[in-house]
């Protein structure tokens, strides 16, 4: 790797490790603060803390396919891995970071929680109100997803920009009989 590629993908290694670093620490902390199954509410009921664990994957959707998501999680990170080796600027390399510690955030819970490997549950915390709880992975995965799309239209953006053809004066074809 050249000197002008392993900056980004330097970038997008230390992003998507302080990511994973953060998310199991959030991950550790609420398992001892919140095993007592209670709910702590931050904003009243439409924000608060309490531990859950999920076999599927948003919202709980394929919950009988727990291994099947951990399969499918394994290829994310692979794919999201060459893709930040291949990442040409710093920008790109953050996103995918996000992008990259949170799946492998929510990939090492599948890996090493109950009921067992590569069919753990993960651990979620962040309770919105009535409508699910989630934890810091899927922030970061949320994130990532945001600052791949900004990218993307900012790189749309300046590609249509310099696209654009000169202007050509206009010319006009004077009729045989007028030459004369």
């Amino acid at each position: 790797m050249t000197a002008e590629k392993t900056r980004p993908f330097a970038v997008a290694c230390m992003v998507a490790a302080a990511a994973v670093l953060t998310d199991q620490f959030s991950k550790a902390l609420a398992l001892t603060a919140l095993a007592d199954g209670r709910r702590v509410p931050i904003f009243g009921d439409a924000f608060g803390l309490q531990l859950a664990f999920n076999p599927g994957a948003v919202l709980g959707t394929g919950s009988g396919m727990t291994w099947v998501l951990t399969l499918v999680g394994v290829a994310a990170v692979a794919g999201l891995f060459v893709m930040a080796a291949r990442a040409r600027t710093v920008g790109w390399a953050a996103g995918l970071g996000l992008f990259l510690g949170g799946a492998v955030g929510n990939l090492i819970d599948r890996f090493m929680s109950p009921p067992g490997f590569a069919i753990g549950h993960v651990t979620d915390f962040l309770a919105y109100g009535d409508l699910f709880i989630g934890n810091l992975a899927d922030i970061l995965l949320a994130a990532g997803a945001i600052a791949v799309a900004a990218m993307l239209m900012l790189r749309q953006r300046a590609t249509s920009g310099t696209k654009v053809a000169p202007a050509t004066p206009p010319t006009f074809d004077v009729p045989p009989e007028a030459k004369q």
